[in-house]
């Protein structure tokens, strides 16, 4: 069809398996793509200082490959999206716009309000999913209702799953328009002023083909021992493509299609288990659309009135967020994120179970570091497993279930090769104490070169004692 379509890119930063992109070059003979930068529309839930990192270098990435086909990526930015857009569809005669959806509230308002109006001013609009295997009002219960439990909605959601067919990146697409401008991407100010992103570059390459890429090295081996290794922060044993799917640089149909394609089961060892942690990225943005409010409130009301624990100075809250709690896989845990900005998802767990139970410090703060820090911070994944580690969500671990960083560093980490990597402080100690420091007799820390409270930090809580003083809280709120 004569005339140019709008391609109005967010967090699907690809060419390949890009719906929204494919129906547009199916009905225009021209396209423009565009970004717009509008953080205050994102409400409470603006892009953290690890995200705005690899949003730099992800746009910067679309807008290599777009000029390698013949085109280019057109950035502006601004406090209203639809301002913007209109702004470019008038500089180059678009008729059309296409996007794929977002589904945090914020956004699923925003994109509503924009769609009604460029309606309204005569453009034709067309949404498609392009960030989830099913829409988050697909998968429902028998009375219609949304799921608050993994299995059950997994189960039904799973009945459905196929790989679904290949959507190839175009080799070629049309020039922009002559005299159709855009900001230099480093106009957004994405990247930090003061460089704290070495350890970053030096682990991530963000953009479609590090996306892809990541996903070859999971195949061509952690896929293999997925169900045994996942669980051992010190091993390379899981995908690390949360980030790419997060902003939308890889599709989760892709990931299955490329497991398929090894001659792997969908629904069998080696790749189930790994298949079923996609699928919890679905439950997730299943609850976050359900129940909008849970980034900031409780799921189960039990807990609005929770008694959380006092930390009038915030010491806790910041010795937690540095690594410096003195419980060595914790501590390595909070380290591996503050330099790489990503956390092994065991190490997660048991980061927030000590924050939310042993020192019963609301789950809210927790999540407002892990927003800031991570690479991958993705609001719904984010909500679903804070609130699933305070015991306050859907399918949450039970609050009187507490991790015991002891037990978990010497089941996972048993040689205790994570925590001397992010805590080389302790490296000298021997294996039966590396996660237990302050258990360990004087001479084997004099030995080791260990001071507690100095060269390492005291631990900030008793961990049997605080458990029994969260459990006996729990009482109470569960009378």
């Amino acid at each position: 069809m004569p005339g140019t379509a709008l391609l109005w890119l967010r967090r699907d930063l690809r060419l390949r398996d890009n719906p929204a992109l494919a129906r547009a070059l199916a009905d225009y003979e021209r396209l423009v793509p565009v970004y717009i930068h509008a953080p205050s529309e994102e409400g409470h839930w603006r892009a953290g200082a690890a995200s705005r990192w690899w949003l730099h270098h992800s746009l910067e990435s679309l807008d290599r490959d777009l000029r390698s086909r013949g085109s280019a990526l057109v950035i502006a930015q601004g406090a209203d999206s639809l301002a913007e857009l209109r702004r470019v569809i008038g500089s180059c005669g678009a008729t059309a716009v296409f996007w794929n959806r977002c589904y945090e509230p914020a956004a699923i308002g925003r994109d509503r309000r924009i769609e009604q109006a460029l309606r309204g001013d005569g453009l034709r609009c067309e949404t498609t999913n392009g960030a989830l295997l099913f829409e988050p009002w697909e998968v429902m219960t028998g009375e219609r209702g949304p799921y608050r439990v993994f299995t059950p909605y997994w189960r039904r959601a799973a009945q459905r799953l196929r790989a679904p067919a290949a959507e190839a990146a175009p080799r070629g697409l049309p020039p922009l328009p002559d005299g159709l401008g855009g900001l230099d991407l480093d106009a957004l100010e994405l990247l930090p002023r003061i460089r704290w992103d070495s350890g970053l570059a030096r682990v991530w390459q963000p953009g479609e083909p590090g996306a892809e890429a990541r996903l070859g090295d999971f195949l061509a081996g952690p896929i293999g021992g997925y169900r045994e290794e996942r669980d051992k922060p010190g091993r390379v044993g899981t995908s690390r493509l949360s980030p790419h799917l997060h902003f939308g640089e890889i599709a989760p149909g892709r990931i299955l299609r490329a497991i398929a394609d090894q001659g792997l089961a969908l629904d069998a060892s080696p790749a189930e288990p790994f298949v079923r942690e996609i699928g919890w990225r679905e439950f997730a943005h299943h609850v976050l659309y359900h129940f909008p409010d849970t980034p900031e409130e409780p799921l189960d009301e039990r807990f609005s009135a929770f008694p959380w624990a006092a930390d009038a100075n915030g010491d806790q809250l910041r010795a937690w967020e540095r690594g410096r709690t003195g419980i060595p896989l914790v501590d390595a845990g909070l380290r591996e994120l503050w330099e790489t900005g990503w956390m092994h998802n065991r190490t997660r767990m048991v980061a927030a179970s000590l924050l939310t139970k042993n020192l019963r410090l609301p789950w809210q703060g927790g999540a407002r570091w892990f927003w800031d820090t991570l690479v991958d911070a993705d609001l719904a994944n984010n909500t679903l497993g804070w609130q699933w580690a305070a015991g306050c969500g859907a399918d949450a671990a039970p609050y009187f279930r507490v991790f015991n960083p002891v037990r978990q560093g010497e089941r996972f980490d048993p040689a205790g090769d994570y925590v001397r990597r992010w805590c080389p402080e302790l490296a000298r100690l021997p294996d039966s104490h590396i996660h237990a420091p302050w258990a360990a007799p004087a001479q084997v820390l004099a030995d080791a070169g260990v001071r507690l409270g100095r060269d390492y930090p005291a631990p900030l809580v008793d961990l049997a004692a605080s458990r029994r003083a969260a459990l006996e809280v729990w009482e109470v709120v569960k009378a």
